[in-house]
């Protein structure tokens, strides 16, 4: 878990493969929960950093960037921040940067982070625990044939058609809703600013 925190916090990459390795390793909930927990913490880390007078400094780095988020934030920082989230339209470091730059609660920082990565911490999570189980499964049987034929006549491998377990789809499936997560919040981003200048236009 501290490895992953320091990965949020310091922008590395790998964090989609410690996702994998998370669920290979621990299934999909503990691994996935313990993603989930170590990601919120690194992204609060990095917002506690950011409000220190090092925030100067990366105001004037990101200046372009923050200039394009500004408006959102304003107008509804809650639901903006959690879209952002959801649909990776910024580099990740900058919307870890950002909300603390443009001063959002520290609250609704951690509540939107903690909900937006949810779906696809999980999603891919479940796709290394199934790889977990197509491994177990092929090494019992090269096991078996070990004990019946010997090492020499036996080979361990991974037939592709073993990937197709009830697990696996599960998780392809789970991938497959994440990536329809941009549109269906687009769309709704959409029907909620439509709705807020009609109120105006009424009020």
């Amino acid at each position: 878990m501290g490895i992953y925190v320091a990965v949020v916090a310091l922008s590395l990459p790998g964090g989609l493969v410690l996702t994998l390795v998370g669920g290979f390793l621990f299934g999909w909930i503990i691994g996935g929960t313990a993603t989930v927990i170590a990601a919120t913490l690194g992204a609060v880390l990095v917002f506690e950093i950011v409000r220190t007078s090092l925030g100067e400094f990366l105001a004037r780095k990101a200046g372009p960037w923050l200039s394009k988020l500004s408006d959102g934030f304003r107008k509804d920082a809650f639901h903006y921040m959690l879209f952002l989230r959801l649909v990776p339209v910024f580099p990740f470091w900058l919307i870890n940067i950002a909300p603390a730059l443009l001063n959002v609660k520290r609250s609704d920082y951690i509540i939107t982070t903690l909900l937006g990565i949810l779906p696809a911490t999980y999603a891919f999570a479940s796709l290394g625990a199934g790889l977990d189980s197509v491994i177990v499964k092929q090494r019992s049987i090269y096991e078996a044939c070990v004990a019946a034929k010997g090492a020499a006549n036996c080979t361990f491998s991974i037939d592709p058609r073993a990937l197709v377990t009830g697990q696996m789809l599960f998780a392809f499936a789970a991938l497959s809703l994440v990536a329809l997560i941009p549109l269906i919040a687009k769309r709704l981003k959409g029907r909620i600013n439509g709705g807020c200048q009609e109120e105006l236009k009424d009020g």
